[in-house]
């Protein structure tokens, strides 16, 4: 009896609920349930897949707040392929809370469009008109101004104009005219200007690399670099007077980079001490790929220490026999080694490092007397000559370098700018000449104040005192006590140890490479061989340009490479800037 009763009731409830089913109601029900289950996964695949960015040619690790660093495996500074941009804009539905404002995940989608539409820009392979369009949504002219990027095809056409004579010897144009002002399209009836042009340079007149006064930079700077410049581009290459030096960089395994630039810049004080012009030959770390055209030259990173006429003449005069004879060519085989390491400074200008500003801090102590002071003032001379001007390659380095560290927070600057609608509201308004002519001598831009810190340990430890990168952040924070607003540190080393104890400084900023690094104690030669000639070469000098220009520095003047940092600064507009040591030169 149980059961049938059961059964009976079983069909009741079914007729029941057949009723209610085929009510119109429930039908109602039914299909906005499945439409909000559906609309529900439609956002979640949407929201997921926006924002993806990445870099797989470069990378960059931006630190804050205690973030963990990204992985650390991929190769750096590979100029970026246009494959590296496969992500596609999507659209997306426009969330407005009850009070109608945006949420912040719809700028963070305007950031990282703006940011990829960007990066894309700087591939090898630029993308076309149309393939960028149907990638982002946009035309490449729609794009706003990237505060952090320099426009390295111009930068090299106007350096290459700055460090050329003219017509009949004439010196460049080193005047008042910097950036592009110098191609400033003068009409007609604008004769004073063209006059003043035309003019050979004054005896006043000093080179465009320099930056800043006398005051901000090692003693005479402007001057020897004039003279240097002027030794270096004879008028008249072929004149039987002139004399040359030519040398390979050094190749010696287990020299490091920093050794090669001091090894040249001892043969440039010879070639001057001897009236010679010098000229360099094979340079090994831009025997690679990506150097190309100039495989295997310094041309692959700066312009040459002389003029294409001079280079010729030398390498034409190297298979005469009465030349070498005559003592009219010389090759590096010619000197000893220690007399290239220990090659004597250049006394034509007077003793100027007698009278170096004490601006470097050891132990919370100016050292305002050393050994080796001549040495340190000429080789700082020397390898700013040799770095003058950036080629277009190295140029698009840092400009890849710049994106990946500083293009989010470039990109939320600009749109701060920008109609809120961007991209949907684009108002193009042509460059005026203020902005194409004058303000095109503006660096490119990076969060300010900026610190970097070299931090080298690893084999160095049988050259100089280590010490662990505590103490460097203790140096860092006697800078932030004085510059309260200082939060930002570019950090460079070889230690994957350090880049773990960014985590414990929650407070700073790190940006630093994203290459592979030693994990224990191995051979500086072993860990570039690891990484390949290419990025051994690139990452560390893209490094040593972003301290040059960076506000502050903290590194170790045992090391060469910290040396020649501090030299390149002091050469560079930096002198006032002080510069934080955690040893001494291991020569003082």
């Amino acid at each position: 009896m149980e059961p049938t009763n059961q059964k009976f009731l079983e069909r009741v409830v079914s007729q029941k609920a057949l009723q209610m089913g085929s009510s119109f109601p429930c039908q109602i029900c039914v299909v906005g349930f499945l439409c909000g289950v559906c609309l529900t996964s439609f956002f979640l695949a949407v929201l997921t897949s926006v924002g993806t960015f990445g870099f797989t040619g470069i990378s960059f690790s931006s630190l804050s707040m205690g973030n963990s660093p990204l992985n650390s495996s991929s190769e750096i500074i590979n100029v970026i392929t246009s494959s590296d941009y496969q992500s596609k804009v999507k659209e997306t539905a426009r969330w407005v809370d009850s009070k109608g404002r945006e949420p912040e995940s719809d700028d963070d989608e305007r950031v990282s469009l703006l940011t990829e539409a960007w990066g894309a820009l700087l591939a090898d392979r630029e993308p076309e008109e149309s393939e960028f369009s149907k990638r982002f949504g946009l035309n490449k002219s729609s794009l706003p101004n990237t505060p952090h990027l320099e426009n390295c095809k111009l930068s090299a056409q106007v350096n290459k104009h700055l460090d050329a004579r003219s017509g009949a010897g004439r010196f460049p144009p080193w005047t008042t005219w910097k950036g592009s002002l110098n191609m400033y399209p003068a009409t007609e009836t604008d004769k004073n200007l063209r006059s003043f042009k035309d003019q050979p340079v004054s005896d006043g007149a000093y080179p465009p690399w320099i930056v800043g006064s006398d005051e901000e930079n090692y003693p005479l700077t402007r001057k020897v670099q004039r003279d240097i410049w002027i030794h270096q581009h004879p008028v008249n290459c072929h004149d039987p007077n002139i004399k040359f030096l030519v040398a390979d960089w050094e190749k010696l395994p287990g020299f490091g980079i920093g050794a090669q630039f001091a090894g040249m810049a001892g043969l440039l004080a010879i070639a001057i001490n001897e009236k010679r012009v010098l000229v360099t030959g094979y340079f090994n770390r831009a025997d690679h790929d990506g150097c190309k055209a100039s495989r295997g030259s310094w041309s692959c990173y700066f312009f040459l220490e002389t003029s294409q006429d001079c280079r010729d003449r030398a390498f034409e005069l190297i298979t005469n026999k009465e030349a070498w004879e005559k003592g009219t060519i010389k090759g590096k085989d010619s000197y000893k080694s220690k007399e290239i390491w220990t090659a004597k400074v250049p006394r034509e200008w007077g003793d100027p490092w007698s009278y170096l500003q004490p601006t470097t801090d050891i132990n919370g102590s100016l050292i305002a007397v050393h050994h080796k002071m001549d040495r340190r003032w000429w080789r700082a001379q020397a390898v700013r000559y040799l770095m003058r001007f950036q080629t277009e390659y190295t140029c698009g380095l840092l400009n890849v370098a710049r994106h990946a560290a500083f293009g989010k927070e470039a990109a939320k600057m600009v749109l701060a700018s920008l109609d809120k609608d961007w991209p949907k509201v684009i108002t193009n308004q042509p460059k005026s000449e203020i902005e194409e002519f004058v303000w095109s001598n503006h660096r490119p831009w990076v969060p300010r104040p900026l610190l970097s810190m070299h931090v080298r340990m690893g084999d160095k430890a049988c050259e100089m005192k280590v010490v662990e990168f505590e103490e460097y952040m203790e140096l860092a924070h006697r800078i932030q006590m004085r510059f309260p607003h200082l939060k930002n540190v570019w950090l460079s080393t070889e230690m994957q140890e350090v880049i773990d104890k960014t985590r414990s400084y929650p407070h700073w900023n790190f940006y630093y490479t994203n290459v592979t690094r030693q994990v224990g104690n191995v051979s500086m030669a072993t860990y570039e061989a690891s990484l390949g000639r290419k990025t051994s070469t690139n990452y560390p000098l893209v490094n040593f340009l972003m301290a040059v220009e960076s506000d502050f520095f903290i590194g170790a003047l045992g090391s060469t490479w910290c040396f020649l940092i501090d030299g390149m600064r002091n050469t560079g507009g930096k002198v006032m800037a002080g510069y934080l040591s955690v040893n001494k030169d291991r020569f003082w």
